[in-house]
């Protein structure tokens, strides 16, 4: 797994949104502070709202980042927003994705740096929020980040790219990312732009599928060793999440059938082996899951939630259904932060463990009629 490189700790409130404006180089989009649904929220979206909230208090305008968190879960956290706002039909984040893209460059300019699994966490992170808002800044940036991550492709191990540069180890996340990426963006081009990113696509999603990284259980482990067989290394729940969206939305552009097929044989893996009695997710950092390990099952759950929309499964809805209420029953504190185990007891896991379990909240939203 890839591991957190900085911690930010300074800043102000992000009450003060609307004068970010001031330092956007790009013309802001108009920013409300209501979601624009007619009908009353229902619980669910008051949880959700009360979560992106806290979130909200904890980012640094000076930065551009979380506070408490390092820089790839800044990413998780922009993500994580971005969903709340498309889910909700909100455009009050907007500010602070808007003050991200703009200050967080100061720290790694184009959002590159030594991690091609960091790349890939901020190159989704801006595909997410182009959603919400059109301003084609945000597309180029991911277009950008994903052109160079794909310069850590390599012939070794039959392909895929490295997870760090200048280090020689092939990794799930690292690779599971590049393939999520290629895929959206090939969804948001056209032409022989699409044609590219869907030609990666493929190619990535050949060799993860004959890599040897998912063991016989359905899992994912953490990647392959020296001689390029699977390193038996734990099978973290996020590695059983990003490669669903990946792989489920590929099946929706090509036909190819055994992609979804992939995709719903490591779900249902992850229903049998990485769950309690209760539905529940677990890692086995818990409770002890440091300032990374804290970020995973919301990871997981998202990108469960953006499987369920393509093929809708009873048992996966409802695990997204049982762990968005014992994340709030469980394992919320009192002013509002959560603890890395969903089942409790609550405890403030920090920043990290606040956007997963905001990932958790959310992911409901998704579900449609089985």
């Amino acid at each position: 797994m890839a591991l957190n490189h900085t911690q930010e700790n300074s800043g102000v409130r992000a009450v003060f949104f609307n004068s970010l404006l001031f330092f956007c180089f790009f013309a802001p989009s108009p920013v409300s502070t209501q979601p624009s649904k007619t009908r009353q929220p229902d619980e669910q979206q008051r949880r959700v709202e009360s979560a992106a909230h806290n979130l909200s208090d904890a980012y640094d305008t000076k930065t551009g980042l979380f506070r408490g968190t390092g820089w790839w879960n800044s990413a998780n956290g922009i993500t994580a927003l971005a969903r709340v706002g498309r889910e909700l039909h909100t455009r009050e984040f907007n500010g602070i994705f808007q003050n991200t893209f703009t200050i967080a460059q100061n720290k790694s300019p184009g959002f590159l740096n030594e991690f091609y699994d960091d790349e890939g966490w901020w190159a989704l992170a801006w595909l997410d929020v182009h959603e919400i808002d059109k301003n084609p800044r945000y597309l180029e940036m991911s277009k950008s980040i994903f052109t160079d991550m794909s310069g850590g492709w390599s012939d070794t191990c039959g392909g895929g790219i490295w997870w760090k540069k200048n280090e020689h180890y092939k990794n799930a996340i690292a690779n599971e990312l590049f393939l999520s990426v290629a895929v959206r963006l090939a969804e948001a081009s056209s032409g022989e732009e699409r044609a590219r990113y869907l030609d990666w696509a493929q190619r990535e999603e050949q060799w993860f599928v004959h890599s040897g990284m998912i063991n016989t259980d359905g899992l994912v482990n953490d990647g392959l060793d020296s001689s390029c067989r699977n390193n038996q290394q734990t099978t973290w729940s996020y590695n059983q999440g990003v490669i669903l969206t990946g792989l489920s939305q590929l099946s929706q552009i090509t036909g190819d059938a055994s992609a979804l097929a992939l995709a719903n044989r490591i779900a249902n893996a992850v229903q049998s082996k990485l769950t309690d009695a209760q539905d529940v997710l677990h890692d086995p950092c818990e409770s002890k899951c440091g300032d990374d390990g804290v970020q995973f099952k919301g990871i997981l759950v998202r990108n469960l939630g953006d499987l369920q929309e393509i093929s809708a499964s009873a048992g996966v809805r409802r695990l997204l259904e049982a762990n968005a209420q014992s994340v709030w029953d469980k394992a919320r504190t009192t002013d509002g932060h959560f603890s890395v185990n969903w089942a409790g007891p609550p405890q403030d896991d920090g920043t990290g463990s606040l956007i997963s379990a905001l990932d958790a909240l959310t992911a409901p939203l998704l579900l449609r009629p089985l």
